[in-house]
């Protein structure tokens, strides 16, 4: 099994239930949506690395620890990771961003590129790839593949939700990838769609469907 840290801080688990309903309105959506990503954000980044920096309080000079914010990129996966994005942002302002751009085949469920901006000398840089879904698995694996090319110093998968299935293939291509999620659901239906879940994320948090 894949290296699976599942984030079950009552609060997440309260706003991700809220989510689910399917009569939370659009605003509700994206607003618990951008919070469960800021709460999330510590315990995705807890082995982030420190420098000691020397400041001057306003009693006398002393040594603090401080991360460097520059050397983090956000990678989301377009459109939906674009809804959580901003959310961990809101933690660290600081980050560089990158935004890979994947659509789902609706017969193949294959995941196909359209897009794809990053950072400069992502060999320097830890990466954490954000999308609100780890389903079929199929985008998470693309986008892990495109990045790998990059060299980047690490690599980690966040999602609100994800499933048995998503995992394995994930894990199968990348065993090195560590997925944080807020919940691990019961299964995928014929669709690809994750069961309870909470629908199609991205038309959720943009309101087109």
């Amino acid at each position: 099994m894949a290296e699976v840290h599942l984030i079950d801080h009552p609060l997440v688990q309260h706003k991700l239930t809220l989510m689910r309903r399917k009569d939370a309105s659009t605003n509700s959506f994206r607003r618990l949506a951008n919070e469960i990503a800021t709460l999330m954000t510590y315990e995705v980044l807890r082995d982030v690395p420190m420098q000691e920096i020397e400041i001057e309080t306003p009693m006398e000079v002393t040594t603090g620890r401080v991360i460097d914010g520059k050397k983090l990129v956000f990678v989301s996966i377009l459109r939906a990771g674009t809804g959580i994005l901003d959310g961990m942002l809101t933690v660290v302002p600081g980050a560089r961003v990158g935004h890979i751009g994947l659509y789902r085949d609706p017969k193949m469920l294959v995941a196909v590129e359209y897009y794809f901006k990053m950072p400069g000398d992502l060999h320097e840089r830890d990466v954490v790839v954000v999308d609100p879904m780890l389903a079929t698995g199929n985008s998470a694996v693309a986008a892990v593949d495109r990045l790998k090319e990059c060299g980047p110093k690490s690599i980690k998968f966040v999602c609100l939700l994800t499933c048995p299935e998503g995992i394995a293939v994930l894990h199968k291509a990348h065993p090195d990838v560590p997925i944080y999620t807020a919940a691990i659901d019961r299964q995928l239906d014929e669709q690809g769609y994750i069961l309870p879940g909470l629908g199609d994320a991205g038309d959720r948090i943009f309101g087109t469907k």
